[in-house]
């Protein structure tokens, strides 16, 4: 039904004000009950022997629908969201990033998705988190988001669409304790993963992310009871998933299955069992994505997918259970979250994940002031360098290999690698190929480094990846020389260190980082790139390359690119290069250079690499602010 139309129909079923709804809703409403920071593994639901009591959201999964493999496309909440919004894989439109440092706009044509039902009737309220990486017209999408909005201020008998965000598992919550007194579960009965280290820290920190699930249970039920009290639910979809996964370290802002995998339970209105496509009670193994979210609320509200939106539905009249059990993989990625760099890609497909690190020498534990204010995370950094653990923890701070294969069924926590193992290689291969296919058909924004992105896109990401899709293209080829043994990639790459075309160049650097000391052969041309290379950020990967083989002292190339460069992103970017080789190769980096430099005091990031680069934590907010109470 086209939206002009089923706009009419529904006005003409509102009632006049102060009169009771006589009439059955010709359109159901819907609800979404959203939780942050929480992968599915943390809930009883999802994990019987060892997650959270949620009586409230059981509740639910009994009258509706439980969703076995629901993934979020991005590990942190911007990007996540972003993806929701629009209905679009973030590295297509280049709102991936964590979080914006300018906005990006929409695809040409495409609204965000609440303001396709408004036109249709709907009343839309978000209560309250946006978080949204795209330059929206809020208005549009949203008849109120604040912290006030609420679906009774709709007209009498107007349906409605309300989103409900609850912030209590935010990963926030950890940086300090709960009073022992208030936990719910005790340390020593929780199941630490494999890849974290077994202490009284990380046990505490669990106990206490626990207790946090069943606490925004309880606040969760408080919404569901107000709908059963105004007589609702029978009549509305409501929705439960958290909005990325989380949060102890290794999850939140890692593309990782216990980053991305989130628990979506669907309670299935009686009136709009039609709409559903298995019975109540039903556990739905179909993979399911954020960017199926926007789609599958206009699905059940009976209105037209954009075809912009790169999603489908999973519920409504068109969807069948054999449509949703022969939808197989999801797609996922992590990019800059807050001042860290990185750029990995996710695929899960039947039951392996495949990992795809584009800049492996980046390991997943390089500083980040927000991650390392948890004290999970600055034990774990503490015990790695003392070099006490076992590989499968120690990993966290080591290089990665550019691509990793796990079987879910046997290794859940993705621990045990199978790339290299001949038993796997059918199964790599494909997960490989379908990976490569995704990130050329959006095709992948990523391959362009971001501040190179924001200056040439007029901030539509769409557009410019389409008019630059045979670049990228090529640069992806060069990036996956990096699969290859050295000997079979060394002449592209040498062709390519030598490509007129800058960003070819750029990524030949990447590559010949990934492969270490193998690509030493190269080191006489990349000293040439370091030193004068026209481009300012491919003499700081040349420059990177020499720090992390010990070919050469990279600082005073990469302190002549910062010199003179005021784009903050830029900056940013140049400054993880700089985190990475004094961290990682011991790099000698001098910090009054750093302090008294004019770009030091650029806006934006650079600030919080600033900090730790001079001995801070880069927790530069925090600092200031205790700076100002002093002062009073």
């Amino acid at each position: 039904m086209k939206t002009s139309a089923l706009a009419a129909l529904i006005l003409t079923l509102w009632p006049a004000q102060g009169f009771a709804e006589t009439v059955t809703p010709k359109v159901p409403n819907i609800v979404w009950l959203t939780t942050e920071d929480n992968s599915a593994c943390w809930y009883r639901l999802y994990n019987p022997d060892h997650g959270a009591p949620m009586p409230n959201i059981e509740r639910l999964a009994k009258s509706g629908l439980v969703f076995n493999n629901a993934y979020s496309c991005a590990p942190v909440c911007s990007a996540a969201r972003s993806t929701i919004i629009s209905g679009c894989y973030g590295p297509r439109t280049g709102a991936h990033y964590h979080r914006r440092q300018q906005r990006v706009k929409l695809p040409d044509g495409l609204k965000p998705f609440p303001a396709y039902l408004r036109e249709a009737g709907y009343y839309t309220t978000n209560n309250h988190k946006t978080d949204y990486n795209y330059a929206l017209d809020m208005k549009a999408a949203w008849d109120n988001s604040s912290s006030k909005a609420s679906y009774r201020n709709r007209a009498p008998g107007q349906p409605f669409f309300h989103v409900q965000n609850y912030g209590t598992t935010h990963e926030g919550k950890l940086f300090a304790d709960l009073p022992a007194d208030q936990l719910t579960v005790q340390p020593a009965d929780v199941k630490v993963f494999p890849y974290h280290p077994d202490t009284p820290t990380f046990r505490k920190k669990y106990a206490q992310y626990l207790t946090l699930h069943t606490t925004i249970d309880e606040q969760m039920g408080h919404m569901i009871a107000a709908l059963e009290k105004d007589g609702l639910l029978d009549d509305t979809f409501i929705f439960h998933y958290g909005d990325h996964g989380g949060v102890l370290p290794g999850s939140k802002g890692y593309a990782h299955n216990d980053g991305l995998q989130v628990a979506m339970v669907v309670h299935v209105p009686k009136n709009w069992r039609h709409l559903a496509p298995a019975e109540p009670g039903t556990r739905v193994d179909g993979i399911v994505e954020f960017v199926d979210l926007g789609p599958t609320v206009l699905s059940l509200a009976g209105l037209e997918v954009p075809a912009e939106m790169d999603g489908t539905p999973f519920l409504g009249k068109s969807v069948s259970r054999e449509d949703l059990d022969r939808r197989d993989t999801a797609f996922g990625y992590a990019d800059r979250f807050d001042e860290k760099y990185d750029m990995v890609r996710f695929l899960r497909k039947s039951n392996y994940t495949y990992w795809r690190s584009y800049q492996p020498f980046n390991y997943d534990g390089l500083h980040s002031f927000y991650r390392y204010k948890q004290p999970a995370f600055c034990e774990w950094r503490d015990l790695a360098q003392a070099g006490t653990l076992n590989q499968a923890k120690q990993q966290f701070y080591q290089a990665r290999p550019p691509e990793m294969l796990f079987d879910l069924a046997k290794d859940p926590h993705e621990v045990h690698n199978l790339a290299d193992d001949p038993a796997y290689q059918e199964v790599l291969l494909d997960l490989r190929q379908t990976l490569q296919q995704q990130v050329r058909s959006l095709p992948d924004l990523s391959f362009f480094p971001e501040s190179v992105f924001l200056r040439e896109s007029d901030k539509n990401g769409a557009t410019f990846g389409q008019t630059h899709k045979a670049l990228i293209a090529r640069l992806i080829t060069i990036a996956d020389l990096q699969l290859l043994p050295f000997p079979q990639a060394k002449q592209q790459l040498r062709e390519a260190l030598g490509a007129d075309e800058a960003l070819e160049r750029y990524w030949a650097l990447i590559t010949c980082s990934s492969f270490g000391k193998s690509a030493a052969a190269f080191a006489e041309t990349i000293k040439t790139l370091a030193a004068s290379d026209p481009d300012r950020l491919v003499r700081v990967r040349a420059a990177e390359f020499l720090g992390l083989t010990g070919l050469a002292d990279p600082m005073p190339a990469i302190f002549a690119a910062l010199n003179g460069c005021d784009d903050p992103v830029a900056v940013n970017l140049i400054l993880n290069s700089v985190v990475l080789l004094r961290d990682a190769a011991g790099v000698t980096v001098d910090p009054d250079a750093v302090a008294n430099s004019v770009w030091a005091k650029l806006p934006g990031l650079v600030c919080h690499r600033v900090d730790y680069l001079t001995g801070g934590t880069g927790d530069v907010r925090k600092k200031e602010e205790g700076k100002r109470k002093k002062k009073q």
